[in-house]
């Protein structure tokens, strides 16, 4: 296996026709992480496939006692009624922003993976950066006449001029080389931390487009608060001892 080549292993065979894959690599405040770690939690995906390099980082991801490459491709099985047309979710997750070099073989070999197995729809997860405290909406991309159809459908704002880089960025290229179908999510997130608000906001609009499954973001905007809180309080006792020095500084030589 050369430097930059990816190597897919499959832990079970089947197909996923019809299904959507959800890609979430780390981005600003981690919401894209958040969010695909989320769904395979709340939802129950197994693992189905893996994928290595030998420019990944040599690390493995353990999961109740079991290894597993850095980056994992995990599913379910559907819960549709008989006679209900509802998409299958596949999902992507990671632990590590892939260098340059790596992104086009690793972005191609999803999707190779998506027109082997039947997946119809990719959605890339991002983050924006994002500092301040007013709302702002979720922005979109698509590669297709479809998928940007798709934008209008769910309610979110297309991205008529800009850049997506990394590995959304080259998914939607490729996907519109491919004719496949793939929508990046843009969501706000605020840099400095986990920003798991920023994540339920991508959420939200999953769970349009992925009904059956069921994603409840309460948790999220729960856990959103709780991590403000823990964050807010390190500040208040970092800052803390700095304000006690300058008063005893000011008392000594004032």
């Amino acid at each position: 296996m050369s430097e930059n080549e990816i190597y897919l292993h499959e832990y079970r065979s089947e197909t996923y026709s019809g299904a959507m894959m959800i890609v979430g690599f780390p981005s600003i405040g981690l919401v894209s992480s958040i969010a695909a770690n989320f769904i395979i939690r709340t939802s129950k995906l197994e693992r189905v496939a893996g994928l290595m390099s030998n420019s990944f980082p040599p690390y493995a991801f353990i999961h109740k006692g079991v290894p597993s490459p850095p980056v994992r491709i995990y599913a379910g099985e559907r819960q549709c009624k008989d006679g209900e047309q509802c998409q299958q979710v596949v999902t992507v997750a990671a632990e590590f922003m892939p260098k340059p070099e790596q992104v086009r073989p690793l972005a191609e070999r999803l999707l190779d993976y998506c027109s082997e197995k039947g997946i119809e729809t990719i959605v890339a997860l991002e983050g924006i950066n994002w500092p301040g405290n007013e709302e702002m909406e979720i922005f979109g991309a698509g590669s297709t006449n479809e998928s940007r159809e798709m934008l209008k459908k769910y309610g979110v704002e297309e991205l008529k001029e800009g850049m997506v880089s990394g590995i959304s960025g080259v998914l939607l290229f490729e996907g519109e080389v491919r004719g496949i179908n793939v929508i990046c999510l843009l969501g706000p997130a605020r840099p400095n931390f986990p920003d798991a608000r920023g994540s339920a906001k991508l959420l939200e609009i999953i769970a349009q487009m992925l009904p059956e499954i069921k994603i409840d973001t309460g948790p999220l905007y729960k856990e959103a608060e709780e991590i403000e809180n823990q964050i807010r309080t390190a500040m208040e006792s970092v800052n803390q001892p700095k304000k006690l020095a300058a008063e005893d500084a000011t008392m000594i030589y004032g």
